[in-house]
């Protein structure tokens, strides 16, 4: 275990490294890590670590979704409104709509495995879009208008909205029924999972203002209250829609509104926090990624991909219609809104392992919805965002 940590720290690091000098996402250079020292190549990444890589993955996300929070001025929330809802859900569900419609036609697949293909393809990645909207908002960029905020709620929404559809689908390919009740879970944990985080960060700020307790504690128990807002939604899941991450963020954000001066001195830990689980993130998706089943993924497979990513970024136009966002910014939200990882890698290969029939046909699309994707946004935010959006010092 030991010598895998050794590998996946020196590899990963100097692959980000020398693909950052290359002006290429390090983060690609940290999924080749995982790749290459995952168990489908040199197989070098100890059964141990792998056993628990979601947890480890889930973890990272924690910490890069509260440092969001920490940088989410729910004043600036309000100001964005309907797109911001509309972000959730439009480009995921015409995404989802493509794939449907289309994967039956060039897959050879049922439609309603097809809706399956589509509801795991459709999420995008906040691992991938969160680090890069908080790096907005420190440079100013597109803070006139918000849009870091923005893209960073949609973002947030849109893997809820997608996972409770693939939840949905799923239990009707295992002979359950699409009901009603299974499209209201998705405000329910919206709702739920917001109330959560306020009520909690309310709390804790009342404790940290009355006790004196040092910032690197602090962060430990926001750090811990996250953890508990997660299992209680896979314990509660059977039982009540509630959203573990959207109360993470809540969480976050309801400490820079009722204590800005900790928000501010405890983001630059949890900074130096992510260092170290942005590398172990992306290390364990890239680890996940099956490089056999790219073997089977014909030009259909990659047509089915990149339809589908036409129509999502129609979504996000259609989203910004009647805003005050000009081309640019919202061809800057488009590109955004491709970079998939996390969950493709978390639920592709689900539907396999639960007897879907074309259970390999959907995780091979789903890895290389990653391969394509990720490159993709990643590049695509951070060589454009200086020409597409407009730049106003941060306060």
């Amino acid at each position: 275990m030991l010598f895998s940590l050794a590998l996946i720290l020196i590899i990963g690091f100097s692959l980000s490294g020398i693909f950052n000098r290359l002006r290429i996402p390090g983060l690609i250079g940290m999924i080749l890590t995982g790749v290459l020292l995952g168990p489908y190549v040199l197989d070098l990444i100890s059964d141990k670590i792998l056993n628990i890589s979601s947890d480890l993955r889930e973890v990272a996300l924690i910490v890069i979704l509260t440092r969001a929070g920490l940088t989410i001025d729910i004043n600036d929330l309000k100001k964005v409104g309907r797109p911001a809802i509309l972000m959730c859900f439009v480009p995921a569900t015409l995404e989802i709509l493509a794939i449907t419609l289309l994967a039956p036609i060039f897959l050879n697949v049922t439609y309603l495995e097809a809706a399956i293909m589509g509801t795991v393809v459709a999420a995008v990645s906040p691992a991938i879009i969160v680090p890069r909207m908080i790096h907005l908002m420190e440079s100013g960029h597109g803070k006139d208008k918000n849009i870091p905020q923005l893209i960073m709620a949609g973002a947030s929404v849109d893997d809820i909205y997608v996972i409770v559809l693939f939840t949905a689908f799923l239990g009707m390919y295992g002979g359950g029924d699409f009901t009603v009740a299974s499209l209201l879970s998705v405000p329910i944990s919206i709702i739920s999972g917001l109330l959560l985080g306020i009520i909690v960060g309310l709390v804790l700020v009342h404790i940290f203002k009355t006790l004196h307790i040092r910032d690197t504690i602090k962060v430990l128990i926001i750090l811990s209250s996250s953890f508990i807002f997660v299992t209680l939604e896979n314990f509660l899941g059977p039982y009540f829609a509630i959203s573990g991450l959207l109360a993470v963020m809540a969480l976050g954000a309801t400490i820079l509104k009722t204590y800005p001066l900790l928000a501010k001195r405890i983001m630059g830990k949890f900074s130096k926090i992510w260092v170290g689980a942005e590398l172990m993130l992306f290390v364990l998706v890239g680890a996940a990624v099956d490089i056999n089943y790219l073997g089977n993924a014909g030009v259909m497979s990659v047509l089915l991909i990149l339809s589908a990513l036409v129509l999502r970024i129609i979504g996000v136009f259609i989203s910004l219609l009647k805003t005050k966002l000009n081309f640019k910014e919202k061809l800057y939200c488009a590109i955004s809104y491709i970079p998939k990882a996390t969950v493709q890698a978390a639920i592709g290969a689900i539907p396999l392992t639960a007897g879907v029939e074309s259970g390999n046909t959907i995780l091979t699309v789903a890895v290389l919805a990653i391969m394509i994707s990720a490159p993709i946004g990643a590049i695509g935010m951070d060589n454009t965002y200086s020409k597409l959006l407009s730049l106003k010092s941060p306060s």
